[in-house]
């Protein structure tokens, strides 16, 4: 049998409780759906750094930030005398390792690179399109605004195409073009122009969409499909547990999301739902057209997101910290073509922990030639070769700055660390699987157990600077000063407020 194809689908700030297959019976993803019904559901699967940029950095190096040197949404920049360029301490990027197995690789979508806006990533074919272009340069040189501008000018005078930004992040919005025009459906008209092209290799692809990444403005008619009257309010818990991590505040503030009531955030969550439901439309023309394909039971499909979206959840908004809301994410994967050696049956659940940073070995074993890296077998967890990962590790912050935390998932248990107070949670996520009640004091064997393994992972390279001696480092809690973000369209020389 030929290498499979393989296509990797992403979302930006995807929630892992947004499928209605898996249980929301509060939203309609009807094409999603038929993913979970063509294989696997990972139901415990996280993003280990939960932001954007190092998310999609773990993603193409299958490294952790320890490695990558991307623990925020910052600058990569290498620690502990790890090497100074990005592929010399990660390995070759993911598409490039593909392209090595002699497959065709396109990779459409946003990407997030830093510093360069278009970073080569390795692909025969890259078109990226951004959510934000900091210069005309940038502007310029994304494919989805070179469409506007050739194709439809007369939408050419909209400053930021996929909804404004600056005090309107979660304020509910209608996209400012039609729903054939937008830059997911963009995405996906590129997608099945190179589903129907490939021919003579397989293919890895790689579609990144922008959404549901706030501002919330999906498109009409999906603008006005929920109704935020039917949606529940957010869920939250104690104060003083929800804002244990001070990055809390200090978000909800930077995005100007402090104030936002339960009306509003119903508002918000509706017009959320329905960039997903629109989202889910333009995976069902992908879908449609792989099915399309003589070669469609031999193509692998993986859907899964960066990280996930607070939403008013624990008194909170955005995403990085480890609350399930913002680390939790969607993971699922089908080969029917590969079921019988993978056991990958449709619509089957597994409870096995897995992580960004195992989509590396995913496709690469698929190819042929596996290369697991800071990742974990999971294709040969399925076939019963390697026994399941018992423990997960993740962090989020430069080591040795009051940002710096971590997270260890083991068993029903989660813990987390934050150096900022030296402040620390345990839940356990059967009994009390919204976060709501802290362990700390009754479960003293499980803490101390958690304190050593957590003191243990940052023993590596790349962490050194989070442990003081042999202890963790903390620092004497302290609340940052607050600002606001202006996200005004610097491509045109717009920087804040008033009429310039």
């Amino acid at each position: 049998m030929r290498k499979p194809n393989i296509l990797y689908i992403m979302c930006d700030q995807f929630r892992y409780d947004c499928i209605r297959a898996l249980g929301n019976q509060e939203i309609f993803t009807p094409n999603i759906d038929r993913l979970v019904k063509r294989g696997l559901v990972f139901e415990n699967a996280y993003s280990t750094c939960p932001v954007c940029v190092p998310a999609r950095y773990t993603v193409r190096t299958g490294r952790e930030p320890a490695l990558t040197g991307c623990y925020q949404n910052e600058m990569p920049q290498a620690m502990d005398g790890l090497p100074e360029e990005m592929q010399d301490r990660c390995g070759d990027y993911l598409a490039t390792a593909m392209r090595k197995e002699g497959y065709y690789t396109f990779g459409i979508g946003k990407f997030h690179t830093v510093p360069e806006f278009k970073e080569d990533l390795g692909y025969d074919l890259q078109l990226n399109t951004e959510e934000l272009w900091e210069c005309p340069e940038d502007r310029a040189n994304d494919a989805y605004y070179s469409f506007i501008r050739k194709e439809h000018p007369e939408y050419n005078h909209i400053e930021q195409l996929h909804g404004e930004r600056t005090n309107m992040y979660y304020v509910p919005q209608v996209s400012p073009l039609p729903a054939e025009l937008t830059v997911e459906s963009f995405v996906a008209d590129r997608v099945i122009e190179q589903l129907k092209t490939v021919k003579d290799k397989p293919y890895f692809g790689f579609v990144s969409f922008i959404g549901p990444h706030p501002p919330c403005a999906p498109p009409v008619p999906f603008n006005r499909m929920y109704n935020p009257d039917s949606i529940a309010n957010p869920l939250r818990g104690k104060p003083e547990i929800d804002f244990m991590d001070e990055q809390i505040l200090w978000m909800n503030y930077l995005i100007w999301a402090d104030e936002l009531n339960d009306f509003a955030a119903r508002n918000v969550k509706s017009r959320y739902y329905g960039e997903i439901t629109y989202i889910d439309t333009c995976i069902g023309r992908i879908l449609d057209a792989v099915e399309a394909r003589e070669d469609s039971e031999n193509t692998l499909i993986c859907f899964f997101s960066d990280h996930g979206d607070h939403l008013g959840d624990h008194h909170a908004w955005q995403k990085e910290s480890y609350f399930e809301q913002s680390c939790h994410i969607p993971f699922l994967i089908s080969w029917p073509a590969g079921s019988a050696e993978w056991k990958l049956e449709g619509g089957r659940k597994e409870r096995q922990l897995v992580c960004l940073t195992d989509l590396f070995g995913i496709a690469t074993q698929a190819a042929g030639n596996p290369q697991i890296r800071d990742g974990h077998s999971i294709l040969n967890v399925l076939a019963g070769k390697e026994r399941e990962r018992e423990t997960l590790f993740a962090c989020y912050g430069r080591p040795g700055t009051p940002q710096f935390k971590t997270m260890i998932r083991q068993g029903d248990w989660k813990y987390i660390y934050m150096a900022n107070g030296g402040k620390e949670q345990l839940f356990h996520l059967i009994e009390d699987p919204e976060e709501l009640v802290l362990y700390n004091i009754r479960e003293e064997q499980i803490m101390k157990q958690m304190r050593k393994r957590n003191l243990d992972f940052c023993g590596r390279e790349g962490l050194l600077s989070a442990k003081d001696k042999m202890k963790m480092k903390s620092f004497s809690y302290k609340e940052r000063p607050r600002f606001r973000i202006h996200q005004f369209d610097l491509s045109g020389g717009i920087h804040d407020f008033g009429m310039n």
